[in-house]
């Protein structure tokens, strides 16, 4: 599958799931723009990058920050004039409930990153994707589909149900412009989503993954996911929007 002279713009590549999304997009001939909040993390995504023969834009940015959505779609029309796949990757764990007294600090940060940043970089996004018929992959997860386990992943859980109406919805207006737009819901996957919600070890980091039980009684990778979003993102699927993939190894979710 080649993507030679397709501009993807990645948000969330600063590592795991982006990052991964943004090394094999490379290696497919894209041209690439990777978008994050850790500097030193994005150049070490773009050193990958670098190898497969393509020097992606790096763009420091917090989509939860509304004037820098503007300037990730400025300049990565700056740079290369269109926009062909736009995957929307950012998201972000906080710890809140109800008793604990802590559930709107971090409903209010998550929401603002997993949902409200994604909506506003798809808005700004819309109008340069419509000229080039290309398509959206919004990253979900199942933590959306059912009431976690563990409810101070409460706000999470929202954020990621509210991400799949919103892909839903835009698919829906964006098809008769031929865009489409598609979500994946993965399951546990090993990246660093914990620990950088705060988790201080690797032991405390990768516990709670390992204590997922699923069918396949395996946990997936990032370039598993990557490989999902290529896929969607090529001819082969034409005929598919508004469609939600699960890739969970069959997680038991009750």
């Amino acid at each position: 599958m080649s993507f030679v002279e397709k501009v993807v713009l990645v948000i969330g590549a600063s590592s795991g799931i982006g990052a991964s999304t943004a090394i094999e997009f490379t290696k497919e001939g894209a041209s690439v723009v990777i978008v994050g909040r850790k500097e030193d993390k994005l150049q070490t995504v773009a050193a990958e990058c670098k190898k497969n023969g393509q020097d992606p834009l790096v763009i420091k940015a917090d989509v939860s920050i509304d004037d820098d959505v503007t300037r990730i779609v400025q300049e990565t029309i700056d740079k290369y004039g269109k926009i062909d796949i736009l995957v929307n990757n950012a998201g972000i764990v906080r710890f809140g409930s109800i008793l604990k007294g802590n559930l709107m600090n971090a409903f209010d940060e998550v929401i603002n990153t997993n949902l409200r940043g994604i909506m506003k970089v798809t808005t700004l996004v819309a109008p340069h994707i419509i000229k080039t018929k290309g398509n959206i992959v919004n990253i979900s997860s199942v933590a959306g589909q059912a009431v976690p386990k563990n409810l101070l992943f409460t706000s999470y859980a929202i954020s990621k149900a509210g991400l799949d109406i919103f892909t839903k919805a835009a698919a829906v207006e964006l098809a008769p412009h031929g865009v489409r737009v598609n979500a994946i819901s993965p399951g546990p996957v090993y990246t660093d989503i914990l620990k950088n919600a705060g988790l201080k070890s690797d032991k405390e980091t990768s516990k709670p993954f390992d204590q997922i039980k699923t069918a396949l009684n395996r946990v997936s990778t990032p370039e598993e996911v990557a490989d999902m979003i290529i896929y969607l993102s090529g001819d082969k699927c034409i005929g598919v929007t508004g469609s939600n993939f699960v890739l969970d190894n069959g997680t038991l979710l009750t």
